[in-house]
C-alpha cells in the first residue's frame, strides 16, 4: 500500500509533500478512533523492546533523526508510528530560513536524499515551548525527546560557543537529551568547529553548564561520516577525555560515490548532504570503531542508512545502543519501526 502511496508523493517537492504528508496525518489523528487503530498498527505493544542508555529508559531503541521535525510540531504523531525516541532540531538560538528552495532531492535509484536545508527552524524558544507543552498534556509520556543544537549562519566561528549555550539554557527543561551538531555540511564553516581546539572549546562549556544545573541532561556529539580517521580518533578521545554521554554516527556525507544515479542528474541538485542507503556500510563501519577504540564504553547512536532489520541488527552487533532513521522513514514509510524490530 506505501509503495504506491510513496509512488504518488514521488511526484510532488519532496520539501513541501513532508509537511503536506504530516499536516494531513495530524489531522487524522485528532479523531479518537483513528488515532487507537492508527496507535495499534504501527506502535509496539509491551516492554519487550525497552532499554536504558545514558540513564534514560526508551520503550524501543528506534528513534526518529534530527531533520525531521525541526520544530516539535508532530511528537504526538511520531509517537504514534512507535518511534522510542525522537531528535528535534537542528535548533539555533534565533529563529533562520534556512537555504534557498528547492533544497531537499529525492534519488530514488540509491534509496537517497541530497539536503541542503540550512537549518531552517523557528528558533529555541518556539522548540522549547512546543516539547513542554506537548509534555504537559500527554499522560504517562514515554517518547524521549532529544534536542540537536547548532549556530545560527550569522554568527561568526569564534562566536559559535556563544550560541550553543542559548539553545542548551534554552532547551534544557524541555528536552531529555543533547547532541551538538557541529557535522552539517549545509551550514558554510561549521564544519571547522569539528577541529580538536574548537570542539572542546563548545563541548566543555556545555558539560561546565550542565554541572551547574540541577537536572543534568545527557550530552553527546554528532560527527561526520566524511572525518578521516586520525580526525575521527581525536574527536573519540576528545569525547573520552570530557566525559561525553554518547557519540552520534554519523550525519550526512558530501561524497557522491557508488551512485547509481547518473552524475548529470546529481550535477543538477548541486551541493548538500547526502543520507539513505549509500551511507548503510559507512555507519555500520564507524560504529564498529568508535566501540572497539572506546571499548564499549560510551553509548552510541548509529544513524545513517538505517532500513532493515539487518541493517539494525548489524549496528547492534557492532556496538550500537540505539538507532535513528530519516531516509530510511521515507522509503520504507510508517511501519518502518515494527519492521526493523521484526528480527
Amino acid at each position: 500500500m506505501y509503495q504506491l502511496l510513496r509512488k504518488i508523493l514521488f511526484g510532488f517537492d519532496a520539501e513541501e509533500v513532508h509537511y503536506f504528508s504530516m499536516n494531513i496525518f495530524s489531522f487524522f489523528c485528532r479523531f479518537s478512533f483513528l488515532k487507537n487503530f492508527l496507535k495499534k498498527k504501527f506502535a509496539l505493544q509491551g516492554n519487550n523492546f525497552s532499554r536504558e542508555v545514558f540513564g534514560l529508559t526508551f520503550s524501543n531503541p528506534v528513534g526518529l533523526a534530527a531533520g525531521f521535525d525541526k520544530n516539535a510540531k508532530y511528537l504526538e504523531q511520531l509517537e504514534i508510528l512507535g518511534f522510542g525516541f525522537v531528535e528535534i532540531g537542528t535548533v539555533t538560538p534565533l529563529p533562520q530560513e534556512g537555504n534557498r528552495k528547492p533544497r531537499l532531492f529525492r534519488l530514488p535509484k540509491d534509496k537517497a536524499l541530497i539536503n541542503r536545508m540550512g537549518f531552517n527552524n523557528e528558533g529555541a524558544k518556539a522548540a522549547a515551548e512546543r516539547v513542554k507543552n506537548y509534555k504537559q498534556r500527554t499522560t504517562n509520556c514515554k517518547l524521549i525527546i532529544g534536542g540537536n543544537i547548532g549556530k545560527n549562519k550569522i554568527t561568526p566561528n569564534e562566536d559559535a560557543w556563544k550560541d550553543y549555550e542559548i539553545c542548551f539554557n534554552e532547551l534544557h527543561d524541555a528536552v531529555d537529551y543533547f547532541v551538538v551538531n557541529v557535522s552539517s555540511p549545509n551550514t558554510p564553516g561549521l564544519r571547522d568547529l569539528q577541529q580538536k581546539d574548537s570542539l572542546k572549546k563548545i563541548l566543555s562549556h556545555l558539560q561546565s553548564l550542565n554541572k551547574m544545573k540541577k537536572n543534568q541532561k545527557p550530552l553527546l556529539l554528532k560527527i561526520s561520516p566524511d572525518l578521516n580517521q586520525n580526525d575521527l580518533a581525536d574527536i573519540i578521545d576528545l569525547a573520552m577525555e570530557i566525559k561525553l554521554d554518547g557519540l552520534v554516527a554519523a550525519n550526512t556525507s558530501i561524497r557522491r560515490n557508488n551512485l547509481v544515479t547518473s552524475q548529470n542528474e546529481i550535477n543538477k541538485f548541486g551541493a548538500g548532504g547526502l543520507s539513505g542507503k549509500p551511507l548503510t556500510d559507512d555507519t555500520a563501519r564507524i560504529t564498529k570503531y568508535i566501540y572497539q577504540k572506546t571499548n564499549g564504553t560510551i553509548p552510541i547512536i548509529s544513524s545513517g542508512g538505517i532500513f532493515t532489520s539487518q541493517d539494525a541488527k548489524e549496528n547492534f552487533e557492532n556496538g550500537a545502543s540505539l538507532i535513528q532513521v530519516w531516509t530510511g522513514f521515507i522509503y520504507e514509510g510508517p511501519g518502518i519501526v515494527k519492521k526493523i524490530l521484526s528480527f
